[in-house]
């Protein structure tokens, strides 16, 4: 069932059991589906979100991660409110492209795609600008691999007293995150990245306060986040429209096997000693890391072209037919490619890929 591990940053390489559970099909209208399944998942995942579930909901959308982050975006933000985005890399940068297609009132805050978003520039932002009302970034910005100061942007948030919008795509189930004890009030991330479960639909994890607050709001029909959770509250985890019944099946998967792998702390131990071990055989080859080690997230590393005529593609076609998928780089300042550490994927598998791009040879 594996032609290749996905060392890539969601799709990724997923358990044969988590497949397998997609094998039975479900009725969207059974209670079996809607209460055994969905209402499960729902409960699950702000469990694992939040110190105090009872003060957070979850809300689960058809589409991938951007559909969840748009759907967020559109319905939580008012034309009347002000939205801050700290991007310091493409998926920060398309946050504020959403803004731009909802016409909302939004300054994007650049960083470069190296550095990681400072709090302080937010800070004094804040400071001069009172009526924002609403602040987004990303957690881990996979652009580049960089893991922000989420703990220090959420205080000074915080103590702005502002919504706080987190897009933990490719971090929640891979890094610890307390949405309480941050005070996150809207947490966004999707069904394949590090709970290891399959693309089809992502999820937001809300501060109930907040979300009721978004009655009304929404500009689209399909991503109305208010309306969808209305529906699964009313309904008991019946979706306003057809949902990817065999994905969310396989989700519940997913979940059962992150708890029994030990929670997301022992996950994240997984993924950082993947990293470590990847990063360590990498450096033995000669490639250098894109990003000082003290800003980069376990979730997936940058490196730097070994050469200036270094063949992507061809490294890539050999390493495929070894077994292993990478991905391409994402920036404009260098040539690089990535690697991502999470899935199904341990640490010996890291050994291998090294070991087979050291048969390659380092500068390819």
């Amino acid at each position: 069932m594996r032609p290749y591990l996905l060392l890539t940053p969601g799709p990724l390489t997923t358990t044969d059991t988590v497949k397998e559970a997609m094998m039975s099909d479900w009725c969207t209208w059974d209670e079996d589906y809607n209460v055994g399944v969905v209402e499960r998942i729902r409960q699950q995942l702000v469990e694992l979100a939040a110190s105090r579930p009872d003060e957070y909901t979850a809300v689960l959308m058809q589409g991938s991660g951007t559909f969840c982050v748009e759907a967020t975006l559109g319905s939580a933000v008012k034309p009347t409110d002000k939205l801050l985005v700290a991007a310091n890399g493409a998926y920060g940068k398309r946050m504020g492209l959403i803004a731009e297609y909802y016409r909302l009132d939004c300054h994007v805050m650049g960083f470069e795609e190296t550095e990681a978003v400072d709090p302080a520039r937010i800070d004094a932002y804040l400071g001069e600008h009172e009526y924002v009302t609403h602040v987004s970034v990303v957690h881990c910005e996979t652009t580049t691999g960089v893991l922000n100061p989420l703990r220090e942007i959420a205080e000074v948030v915080k103590r702005h007293g502002k919504v706080l919008i987190v897009d933990a795509m490719s971090s929640f189930g891979g890094v610890p995150i307390d949405m309480y004890g941050l005070g996150i009030d809207f947490l966004i991330s999707s069904a394949n990245k590090c709970i290891q479960g399959v693309p089809g639909f992502g999820f937001v994890i809300a501060r109930r306060q907040q979300l009721e607050k978004c009655k009304g709001v929404a500009r689209s029909l399909s991503l109305d986040l208010y309306d969808q959770w209305a529906a699964m509250e009313q309904g008991r985890g019946k979706w306003r429209f057809t949902s990817p019944t065999h994905v969310v099946r396989a989700f519940m998967q997913a979940l059962a096997e992150l708890k029994a792998e030990g929670g997301i702390a022992a996950r994240h131990s997984r993924y950082a000693e993947n990293h470590r071990t990847l990063v360590e055989g990498m450096r033995e080859l000669g490639f250098k890391t894109l990003l000082p080690d003290e800003v980069q997230s376990p979730i997936i590393t940058s490196f730097l072209y070994p050469s200036p005529d270094f063949d992507f593609k061809a490294f890539y076609a050999s390493l495929k037919a070894k077994g292993f998928v990478i991905y391409p780089g994402k920036i404009s300042q260098a040539d690089t490619f990535r690697i991502g550490n999470i899935g199904d994927v341990f640490p010996q598998d890291f050994v291998r890929l090294t070991e087979a791009i050291k048969k390659l040879g380092s500068k390819n």
